[in-house]
């Protein structure tokens, strides 16, 4: 896909909280921006995608469909013609350098003032913008990372990688090789020029996989750090995967949850052996740190004979 296409349209739904995810995740599948916003009056959500005009139709109508069987919710699609160069200027405009955490800041290519000292600056094309660290769940994910740096994890996975943010984060921090894993093309694609841009192409390797199903992937575990930022009903169903590749000690950064999708997630992850070390809030949006049990933790003294 074009970084600048000509001829653009946006696709916009309202849809209540319960679903949000699905009608995101729907809209992520045909469009290269996605955003969303809360209604404070109604507690709807406007969720709005932007892509070529007549670009992933039967993508986006089967995505459509899905979303609405999965959240028990049917909206209708709305179209409206987005001219480039109006979406490309209000893309700049609603991009500034964002400050994360004590260590980070993302920014894009369109901003030419000096990046923030004493801080981590990775920078994206504003106009792939999609995981630019505005996102909650994306905020929520960096700032995690901080907390857990002094583990210095050797073996790191970001699944669901979207931009390569959380890989390039990692890399950068803490100087480790990352494997970063979508199941979109696009996104594989992306995450290549980010990782160029930022002069991380060495230390981070991108792959089209589905997830555990992927050889490669699983041949790479254990992993002592793991990100997911994805959706709540894979991450669940994913649990197991998960706690099965994560070393002694290791750590994953689950996002991409709603607040009241949380527990369920948790408790998921709890069945598999693995226990929440903290939780982090970014508005809505909610991450958790879970932890898989060290060796000389779980090891029992046998009784002398």
């Amino acid at each position: 896909m074009p970084n600048h296409p000509v001829s653009l349209e946006t696709i916009s739904v309202d849809v209540p909280e319960a679903a949000l995810e699905a009608y995101e995740a729907a809209l992520s599948s045909a469009c290269a921006t996605v955003g969303f916003f809360r209604d404070h009056k109604t507690g709807d959500w406007r969720v709005e995608g932007v892509k070529p005009v007549g670009s992933d139709e039967p993508e986006l109508a089967a995505a459509l469909a899905l979303a609405a069987a999965l959240s028990g919710v049917s909206v209708p699609a709305r179209r409206s013609p987005t001219p480039a160069e109006g979406w490309l200027a209000r893309t700049y405009a609603s991009f500034p350098e964002q400050r994360i955490g004590r260590r980070f800041a993302v920014r894009g290519t369109h901003l030419h003032d000096p990046p923030a000292p004493g801080r981590i600056t990775l920078t994206l094309d504003a106009g792939l913008a999609f995981g630019s660290g505005e996102h909650g769940s994306t905020r929520g994910c960096l700032r995690a990372l901080e907390r857990v740096a002094h583990r210095r994890p050797r073996c790191i996975l970001d699944m669901g990688t979207g931009s390569g943010i959380l890989a390039m984060a990692a890399a950068r921090l803490l100087h480790r090789r990352v494997l970063a894993t979508d199941i979109e093309p696009w996104s594989v694609r992306v995450g290549q020029q980010n990782a160029r841009l930022n002069r991380l192409g060495g230390l981070v390797q991108f792959r089209l996989a589905d997830g555990w199903h992927d050889p490669l992937v699983r041949a790479g575990a254990p992993y002592d750090l793991v990100f997911a930022n994805i959706l709540a009903r894979p991450l669940c169903l994913m649990a197991r995967h998960l706690a099965a590749h994560l070393a002694p000690g290791g750590t994953a950064i689950l996002s991409g949850l709603l607040t009241g999708q949380a527990r369920a997630v948790t408790a998921a992850h709890l069945r598999c052996g693995l226990h929440l070390e903290s939780s982090i809030q970014e508005g809505p949006w909610t991450t958790l740190m879970l932890r898989r049990k060290s060796e000389r933790a779980s090891r029992t003294r046998r009784p002398d004979q």
